[in-house]
């Protein structure tokens, strides 16, 4: 855990600073820093004395098979180790072909949940807090990711041409959400009210709304929408995708709403939508009988 930060050798505490502060100049998210640091330090700590850049690839593996067997850690958070340790040794020292060399265990086939719209709208409309209601009808009604929504500067709105101006969202890449037309009066009685200073969503003393209170207000929704499902916030953004998908609209369209660097992403979301499995006829049913 964090705690293991605290406990890196003399001899590794030179590589640590030297990651992190690669990290940063590379101008990693926040939260990459955050995994990538706590990730690498698992292993930092573990080696204790050992210099981390004389460890050889059998060492490597031995260590990932360690986790995957021994602290029986699931393949998701060993991806993230195996990301972090890649980092440090394509990026801080320079020796792509050790990472190339790092197996990766195969990660579960899950696909995205998604919320049926009915339930959406009767978690917004159970939303009486005008703030909440705001932040969950923005990040549906524009497939926003969490920390999208939370970014949201009030200079990022353009009312005239009724679109948002995402910054730095998946892969660092600004780009241009539509402004549901339905968002639009909402949105100006909650400016009227509320009055933020600098972002749309703002918390104590005008700091930005944390991440972690916007998906809060989303569990606090599901529950009084009494919808009993185990998703977080992210599935608004996924539920986006997915409706706009069984509406009939081109996956390039949608790829380009998310802003995914590749397709590829984006049509994990054809798996899910179940318009087009619905419209299949059994041969059964074409028997006259």
């Amino acid at each position: 855990g964090q705690q293991n930060i605290y406990k890196i050798n003399l001899v590794n505490q030179k590589a640590y600073q030297d990651f992190i502060d690669l990290l940063y100049l590379k101008a990693y998210s926040i939260a990459t820093i955050k995994t990538y640091t706590v990730e690498f330090a698992q292993l930092l700590y573990l080696i204790k004395a050992k210099p981390v850049d004389k460890l050889t690839i059998d060492q490597l593996k031995s260590y990932l098979l360690y986790c995957l067997q021994v602290l029986k850690l699931s393949e998701n958070q060993v991806h993230n180790r195996i990301n972090a340790i890649k980092f440090y040794y394509e990026k801080v020292l320079k020796q792509p072909q050790l990472a190339i060399e790092i197996p990766r265990p195969k990660k579960p086939g899950l696909l995205p949940k998604v919320i049926h719209p009915e339930d959406i709208a009767k978690m917004i409309k159970q939303t009486v807090n005008l703030k909440h209601k705001t932040l969950l009808m923005l990040a549906y009604g524009m497939g926003l990711s969490v920390s999208e929504v939370t970014n949201l500067a009030i200079s990022d709105v353009d009312s005239k041409n009724m679109q948002v101006h995402v910054r730095g969202g998946k892969g660092k890449m600004d780009r241009y959400a539509n402004l549901p037309a339905v968002i639009l009066p909402i949105l100006r009685t909650y400016y009227l009210e509320y009055k933020p200073n600098k972002y749309l969503f703002e918390g104590q003393s005008n700091e930005k709304y944390s991440v972690r209170s916007a998906q809060q207000v989303f569990k606090k929704s599901l529950l009084r929408a009494k919808i009993n499902k185990n998703v977080g916030i992210h599935s608004l953004r996924h539920s986006f995708a997915t409706h706009l998908l069984e509406q009939g609209t081109d996956i390039s369209y949608i790829q380009k709403l998310l802003g995914h660097a590749d397709i590829k992403t984006t049509l994990i979301y054809a798996q899910v939508s179940k318009k087009d499995i619905k419209a299949v006829i059994s041969p059964l049913d074409k028997i006259k009988w």
